[in-house]
């Protein structure tokens, strides 16, 4: 009685750390999943700005509808009317990207170059007029960022083509990694605190045979 008890003692720390391998192995799935899709999206990078724009699109449309039942439901608070106008954003836009998903990036683009000029200004000027400890990777950081933000504009509006499908398809590269790198890292720890627990079991005492005190297993 005793010895089963234990052993539905034991088989329930074993049941947990497979259903954490188990969740481990999908999460390094699904990150194998987004690598592909973002190598592919680096390849077909046309496709892959039209696919973000549309995705874009719709999370702001779904955001709206979803924000303007909200609203709804607190219609009796302070916040009902700032509910209902950013919901109407949300939804304008959404609908607005969806119908014109060209346009929308080209603007999308041009937001994003400006973005890197801005960035890359600040931080050259930050980085001259303070001097910190990372004074040089600040330095490179607003360079590249500043030389980013002119290569774009220099070429827009042709250059939205292909800069939200590369920024989105490399955003889901890493992520991929990153994915993979957790799910390997986690199955791995799941599996050492299996064997430790394995290894717990194997050296557990065991009852003499005239159901005595309990001995421990002695190594030969």
């Amino acid at each position: 009685m005793a010895r089963t008890a234990k052993n539905a003692e034991s088989a329930g720390p074993r049941a947990e750390a497979a259903k954490l391998s188990r969740g481990f192995s999908w999460l390094a799935v699904l990150g194998v999943i987004l690598v592909l899709a973002g190598l592919v999206g680096l390849v077909y990078t046309g496709i892959a700005t039209l696919t973000s724009m549309l995705l874009f699109g719709w999370l702001l449309l779904i955001g709206g509808v979803v924000g303007l039942l909200h609203a709804v439901q607190a219609r009796h608070t302070n916040f009902f009317w700032l509910g209902v106008v950013v919901a109407a954003l949300n939804i304008a836009a959404g609908v607005v990207i969806l119908k014109t998903p060209e346009a929308a990036a080209e603007a999308l683009t041009m937001f994003a170059a400006l973005l890197f000029l801005t960035g890359g200004v600040f931080r050259l000027v930050g980085s001259l007029v303070v001097r910190g400890p990372q004074f040089g990777w600040t330095l490179v950081q607003g360079a590249f960022g500043l030389l980013l933000g002119v290569l774009v504009l220099a070429t827009w509006p042709s250059s939205s083509q292909y800069v939200i499908g590369t920024f989105f398809s490399l955003s889901l590269l890493f992520d991929g990694l990153g994915l993979i790198a957790t799910g390997y890292g986690g199955r791995r720890i799941v599996g050492m605190v299996s064997d430790r627990l394995a290894a717990e079991e194997a050296g557990e005492t065991e009852r003499a045979p005239d159901g005595g005190a309990v001995k421990p297993v002695q190594p030969d």
